[in-house]
């Protein structure tokens, strides 16, 4: 039943998170999520059979202490954005925002609740905190990385913009080296004081 709980809480920090992105940037003059079939809340479509389904399930299996993966990112072209370097800040910035959103509204009806249903309000809470946080990392190719370059001088965002092929590698050596129970312990923080 927990992990039932769990897949579920995940799929609805998960999904609204690409959805927000692909949303912001059709407002802001990119059609690209719907035109590719992927400004939807179809959990489906968001599956990266690599990322979503053979990295978790090998980190498992092996002696690691975390748990690491994602999901299809949502197709965005930022040239067709009708101020690329601005809007990009607004299209990266919706994911995180949106999972802010949804664990304040879990929070808010925690109160109300009990037994199973008070726990899957807690894991949604958990999950999309640690979501939003996690991506407002400043690494690429993490949301944060995006927000950041917006804001940088052309000349270092594009300096920043060159890190994105180890981006994966540098998030993987951080986790191991406990950066992951940092963000977890800001995330718990947050649980504890709707609880």
């Amino acid at each position: 039943m927990e992990t039932i709980l769990w897949i579920t809480a995940l799929v609805i920090a998960v999904v609204p998170h690409e959805y927000a992105h692909g949303w912001v940037a059709e407002k802001l003059g990119d059609p690209t999520a719907r035109m590719r079939g992927r400004l939807t809340l179809n959990p489906i479509k968001h599956i990266d059979p690599v990322g979503t389904i053979l990295v978790p399930v090998i980190l498992y299996l092996l002696p690691v202490h975390f748990l690491f993966g994602w999901a299809k990112p949502v197709p965005v072209n930022f040239s067709l954005l009708r101020n690329p370097k601005r809007d990009m800040i607004w299209v990266a910035a919706a994911g995180p925002a949106i999972n802010f959103c949804i664990a304040g509204a879990a929070a808010v009806l925690m109160s109300l609740a009990s037994g199973y249903v008070r726990l899957f309000l807690m894991l949604v809470v958990l999950i999309n905190v640690f979501l939003a946080l996690f991506n407002l990392v400043p690494i690429p190719p993490l949301d944060g990385s995006r927000i950041l370059m917006g804001l940088l001088p052309i000349n270092m965002a594009r300096a920043l913009s060159r890190v994105e092929p180890f981006g994966i590698i540098i998030l993987i050596v951080l986790l191991n080296f406990g950066f992951l129970r940092f963000i977890l312990y800001i995330a718990f923080s947050w649980l504890r004081f709707w609880a």
